[in-house]
């Protein structure tokens, strides 16, 4: 069961006149720059991670080049002990 129409009017109701509309203004600003705050931090960590992920991506592109060095650093004639 959950809260309904009439419910919610009676609790802004409350809240309105325990607070006042001045402070309930305020208090909706707060929570609007909070919850942008909290948008732009996802954003920018869903940047920083796609930048982790392609750094990580080049290296796995790397990895066949060196492996190619290093065969044919074990196939050189010098290395017979």
């Amino acid at each position: 069961m959950g809260i309904g129409m009439r419910e919610l009017i009676v609790i802004l109701l409350v809240v309105l006149v325990v607070f006042g509309a001045k402070k309930l203004r305020t208090i909706g600003e707060d929570l609007g720059a909070a919850v942008r705050g909290f948008k732009k931090g996802m954003d920018d960590g869903d940047a920083s991670e796609s930048v982790r992920q392609i750094k990580r991506e080049s290296a796995d592109a790397d990895f066949p080049e060196k492996a190619k060095q290093a065969s044919t650093e074990h196939k050189s004639p010098n290395h017979n002990a």
